[in-house]
């Protein structure tokens, strides 16, 4: 395989029904929930894939499951646990789900679809995310070989809600604090990355926020530092007023 070549993998599309094995607040807005069961087959071969959650409806009728997309944080197939956090960030079937989920209960999934895998062959790491992005911040951090060196920058409501991540790299991490109704703000993590020196070498610079910050972020570095956008990727997880609404590879 060539030098940082990311490669793109599609995967059998199945759904699944697995069940609530744990329940655990991780901070006040972050849960995680373990689902157990049948994962034969299944495969997340990045740290930012997704797979669809098959809502239940609020009111218990027979109408077509919400779907929502969430990030594999854990998963171990021969156990056949996927573990999945869910932050508390906003109203909606995913967060209804969450607060009330217990173990026995029962949820579909589907997916992942694919996978695109960054290859861990840079000479550094730049991971820059919100709240919705700190699982895939978190795997990637565990999956990274040892001593990298990698940067997280990540917003979040207050101290309460900053997470201790292991990491087998050398990390460094910048907590930025703003408020919940300034999340589509992109100002406050703007100023972080100014405060940040690229380090010498090759780098990947990967974002995962609300979609007007992630493309203000974007911008900021492919534009503002000359990084390439290949070694780039955006990812806009929400948007700000819209159920349901992404926009991958901004």
């Amino acid at each position: 395989m060539a030098l940082h070549e990311i490669r793109r993998l599609r995967h059998e599309l199945r759904r699944r029904t697995l069940t609530v094995e744990a329940v655990e607040p991780i901070t006040p807005q972050m849960v995680r929930i373990t689902l157990s069961g049948d994962l034969s087959g299944f495969d997340s071969a990045s740290y930012d894939d997704h797979v669809k959650l098959l809502l239940p409806s609020s009111d218990g009728a027979d109408d077509a499951p919400a779907m929502r997309e969430y990030t594999p944080r854990r998963f171990d197939v021969a156990a056949g646990e996927l573990v999945i956090d869910f932050a508390i960030h906003e109203a909606g079937p995913a967060t209804a789900w969450a607060v009330q989920a217990a173990p026995g209960q029962t949820i579909g999934i589907g997916g992942p679809r694919g996978s695109a895998v960054v290859p861990d062959d840079f000479d550094w790491y730049l991971l820059i995310g919100d709240e919705t992005a700190l699982p895939a911040i978190g795997r990637r951090l565990e999956e990274l070989r040892g001593g990298v060196q990698v940067t997280v920058v990540a917003a979040v409501t207050g101290p309460e809600e900053e997470q201790a991540f292991r990491s087998p790299a050398a990390l460094t991490t910048r907590w930025v604090h703003r408020s919940a109704t300034a999340a589509d703000d992109p100002a406050p993590v703007l100023a972080a990355l100014d405060g940040i020196a690229f380090p010498p070498g090759d780098g990947f610079v990967w974002i995962g926020a609300e979609a007007s910050v992630a493309r203000a972020l974007r911008a900021a570095v492919v534009e503002g530092r000359g990084h390439p956008l290949a070694w780039t990727r955006a990812s806009g997880y929400w948007r700000r007023g819209e159920a349901d609404a992404s926009e991958k590879g901004i």
